[in-house]
């Protein structure tokens, strides 16, 4: 009797959320909203450098530094935007990092000169950063096993979609009005997005609150570089995410100039090819969910060398071609490494994520930027030198991941 009294007033652990139920398909919703807003504000300018460089009379490795620097000041602010979600909670820092990267963005349409571009780009950098890395938390804590595969490459596509339509819907308005407009625009789908996201968002139901303890933050990143695996998907990151966002960062360059001379529009249609990465990250996320990880990542790497190699020939068929397959195996690695991260990480899950992304966005950053010296020394056939050298470290890592036995036994084999 008091065994069965005990059973009835211990209360049950909420269970967590499975693909096909309702609760899953709002927390679709809204990581997808969250996703799309934040891509959308970080890459609206990418299409843009061109233009930036024209008016306010910069080169293209100084007009890159209006991306550059978001990614920059993100990736080192996600390693302490995760840590404050330990202590307030995942769904309270993604929406307050949603509102007021909206609201620095509609700011930055206004911007005066160069400078204060600048400074506004530093500043979304940093709100943005309580989003990716705790999302990534999120779903490794709130999602069933079998399920997060499919939840993180959902989370990825919007991502990709966000991306997509930022870029496109800066060049078109663009060339319809101006940059300011195009900018302003996106500040206000990022309101709509952060409101989607905030009312769809379910409240974390295996989250556990842990106080601000910086010697334990600092304990946790060491012992995720301690283990080889971890480091080896941070390099990834790294090298993936610089070679992705080169080749996209002077794209635009490449076909403004003579035989092509594309206009904004032109070269903003182009980025279409993100909606190939929204299918890409959901797909492949499945795929590696049944087959492995370690069995499907080496091959997305080279998928996105044979891009690359297309991008060299002059037909623009061909580029748009190789584009595409560099789009596509892009955010298939991306959702394979991601949620093998969350997985093998044992603890710290967030900090996990945070590392993952500071490499991610560090090679954003760093890449994107050096990628101009590239550009302007050797034209794209140097930047698509630089980015095979890139690709070619990540493929070896990968193929080496193969060999990495996972770090527990259970459920995830594919760790």
């Amino acid at each position: 009797m008091r065994n069965e009294f005990m059973q009835e007033q211990m209360p049950e652990t909420p269970s967590r959320l499975v693909s096909g139920t309702p609760a899953f398909r709002r927390l679709n919703l809204a990581l997808f909203a969250a996703g799309f807003s934040t891509f959308a504000i970080l890459y609206c300018v990418q299409p843009l450098l061109p233009e930036f460089s024209q008016e306010f009379h910069v080169s293209a490795a100084i007009s890159s530094l209006s991306l550059s620097l978001s990614t920059g000041l993100l990736a080192v602010a996600m390693l302490a935007a995760g840590s404050l979600s330990d202590v307030w909670g995942r769904k309270p820092v993604m929406v307050a990092s949603l509102f007021a990267s909206a609201l620095l963005t509609l700011l930055s349409a206004a911007a005066p000169n160069w400078a204060s571009l600048l400074v506004a780009r530093m500043l979304i950098g940093v709100t943005l950063s309580g989003l990716p890395a705790v999302a990534m938390a999120y779903v490794s804590e709130e999602v069933d096993p079998k399920s997060i595969g499919l939840a993180m490459g959902l989370f990825i596509g919007g991502n990709a979609v966000g991306g997509m339509a930022g870029r496109i819907v800066s060049g078109w308005l663009t060339d319809l009005g101006s940059w300011r407009l195009a900018i302003g625009l996106i500040g206000a789908v990022g309101l709509a997005s952060a409101v989607a996201a905030w009312r769809s968002l379910p409240a974390s139901a295996h989250f556990q609150p842990r106080p601000a303890r910086p010697a334990e933050l600092l304990g946790s990143f060491r012992e995720h570089l301690r283990d080889p695996g971890l480091r080896a998907l941070f390099a990834e990151a790294f090298l993936l995410m610089g070679g992705f966002v080169t080749i996209y960062n002077y794209l635009g360059y490449r076909l403004t100039e003579a035989p092509y001379s594309l206009s904004q529009t032109a070269i903003g249609a182009i980025f279409s090819a993100y909606l190939i990465g929204t299918l890409s990250s959901a797909w492949i996320g499945e795929l590696a969910g049944r087959l492995g990880r370690r069995r499907v990542l080496w091959a997305m790497i080279a998928i996105m060398l044979a891009g690359v190699a297309l991008t060299l020939f002059h037909h623009l068929a061909l580029i748009l071609a190789g584009i595409v397959a560099v789009t596509f195996g892009f955010f298939g690695a991306h959702s394979v490494a991601s949620s093998w991260v969350g997985s093998r990480a044992l603890t710290g899950k967030a900090q996990a994520s945070a590392l993952y992304l500071f490499c991610y966005y560090l090679g954003s950053s760093a890449i994107g930027t050096l990628g101009g010296v590239f550009w302007i020394h050797g034209g794209w056939p140097g930047v698509a030198a630089l980015v095979t050298l890139l690709l070619a470290v990540a493929l070896v890592l990968a193929l080496w991941l193969m060999t990495l036995p996972p770090r527990k036994a259970g459920p995830d084999a594919s760790q």
